[in-house]
């Protein structure tokens, strides 16, 4: 049996997650993929006392987890696709690469640059510095400012 290859996507509250998240989704559909939606809590955030370390750490997973619904809202309603969706608490390249080796149906890591021309943005930039034997997968950049009439003709 064939396994259904899987387009990942690393969601954040940038416009240019959802350029990317639509792209990935519109692709899934069109060539029968799967896709599976990432967002990464860093550690970072909880340096705090134990206590409140855990208090702030459930805090961030359940904003988390509402903004995946936000972000994922606009796709479902557009696209017949339900997403595998994965929060992780760490480095975020490390987990998107981490994620990428335990599941080898993942084939695709679908990114967005931003869309003000600022720049291809730091994850972008932490993912284009890690060298090919790191990371296994292609990865296709999305521009920002692409509308869904474009996404549409794209995929």
């Amino acid at each position: 049996m064939d396994k259904k290859r899987k387009f990942l996507v690393v969601i954040d509250d940038t416009q240019e997650c959802r350029v990317a998240l639509r792209f990935a989704a519109s692709r899934a559909a069109s060539t029968g993929g799967l896709m599976t939606v990432l967002h990464v809590v860093d550690n970072a955030d909880f340096q705090h006392w134990l206590g409140v370390e855990n208090i702030m750490r459930d805090e961030a997973y359940e904003n988390a987890e509402t903004m995946m619904r936000s972000v994922l809202a606009d796709v479902e309603t557009a696209i017949d696709l339900v997403p595998e969706i994965i929060i992780k608490q760490g480095d975020k390249r490390q987990e998107i690469i981490d994620l990428i080796e335990q599941d080898p149906a993942i084939s695709i890591l679908v990114l967005g640059s931003c869309a003000d021309g600022g720049g291809p943005g730091p994850l972008v930039a932490s993912l284009a510095s890690a060298s090919a034997e790191v990371f296994p997968i292609p990865v296709t950049l999305v521009p920002g400012h692409l509308s869904d009439e474009a996404i549409a003709a794209l995929s």
